[in-house]
């Protein structure tokens, strides 16, 4: 199998791309390097430097001949929506039509899309944890760009016959994320404990978060290329939550620091309360997650301490 994985070059795309080669598919990575790595993939990847919007991508088709793409690439937090939403929708709607339609034209087969948990809003207690069939209702620009993408699918589909695989992720993490964006809370926090530093919290702490472990996204995306379950859309998380003030406090577990903590006001667009189901995902698509949150926050803390320890800071 011949897969194109755009936004292989960052923090999930890295991830999944070991991930497909490990399982011995021919992987091609497009990645603009806005805030992917060259360095985060295997070495003798093949790699184009590339924006999805580019007029030049079909080009990569035509050498390519892919039989689905991973669609990864795209602007990924929600601040940055609330900020410019003419860039958001740049990245999330207009380049992923663009990519719809050179895929299309080149005869690919499957999509599978990375989605978000935003797309939902901040659901009413009563109703989590999240299914796949709740009303969707973003409080950002960032979820609303996931949901028109996900309704292009879905046309493109109908139209065009396109099969497609949505997923929407819970938070993830892992190493080679940056320390940057509400999804990488956990790595901004071990960046921070890593390196002596004290932490700044948005809110009272108490908000919560699913958190899953980006390798077991990756095996999810590698299930969803093989699926016979397509033309669906699946929640991928570990179906448990954690506040803000309890990752603190394994943190503070595994690391045997007593963390500074400051905390501010909420930030625009931030939701509440977070915990998705996943009972779709592991019965139809026959995946699981593995690690669990303590195992994981461990790995990511190791990883920000390589990378301090190399710095020599």
């Amino acid at each position: 199998m011949n897969v194109l994985v755009t936004g292989g070059a960052g923090f999930i795309g890295s991830h999944v791309v070991r991930k497909l080669q490990k399982e011995k598919i021919n992987v091609t990575v497009v990645d603009n390097l806005s805030t992917g790595k060259i360095e985060n993939l295997p070495a003798g990847t093949s790699f184009v430097q590339m924006d999805i919007n580019d007029v030049q991508l079909e080009k990569v088709f035509s050498k390519g001949n892919f039989d689905a793409i991973v669609h990864l690439a795209g602007q990924i937090t929600v601040s940055t929506s609330m900020k410019d939403p003419s860039f958001d929708c740049m990245q999330n709607v207009l380049g992923t039509v663009h990519l719809l339609e050179i895929a299309r034209k080149h005869g690919v087969k499957r999509i599978v899309f990375s989605s978000t948990a935003a797309v939902y809003g901040d659901v009413q207690e009563e109703y989590l944890p999240v299914v796949e069939s709740q009303c969707l209702k973003p409080m950002s620009f960032y979820g609303l760009s996931k949901i028109t993408a996900e309704k292009y699918l879905q046309l493109y589909k109908e139209s065009f016959g396109l099969d497609y695989v949505v997923l929407r992720f819970s938070n993830v993490y892992g190493e080679r994320q940056v320390d940057s964006g509400e999804g990488g809370v956990i790595s901004i926090f071990a960046n921070c404990i890593s390196s002596d530093k004290g932490i700044t919290i948005y809110g009272d702490g108490n908000q919560t978060r699913d958190f899953i472990y980006a390798g077991d996204i990756a095996n999810g995306i590698y299930k969803s290329l093989l699926t016979k379950n397509v033309n669906r859309i699946y929640n991928l998380s570990t179906e448990s939550e954690i506040s803000l003030n309890g990752l603190i406090y394994i943190f503070e577990k595994i690391t045997g620091k007593n963390i500074n903590k400051e905390y501010a006001s909420p930030r625009a667009g931030d939701i509440y309360k977070s915990i998705l189901a996943n009972g779709r995902a592991c019965y139809q698509l026959s995946w699981k997650p593995e690690v669990s949150l303590e195992d994981g926050l461990k790995v990511t803390y190791e990883y920000f301490c390589n990378i301090h320890k190399h710095m020599g800071s």
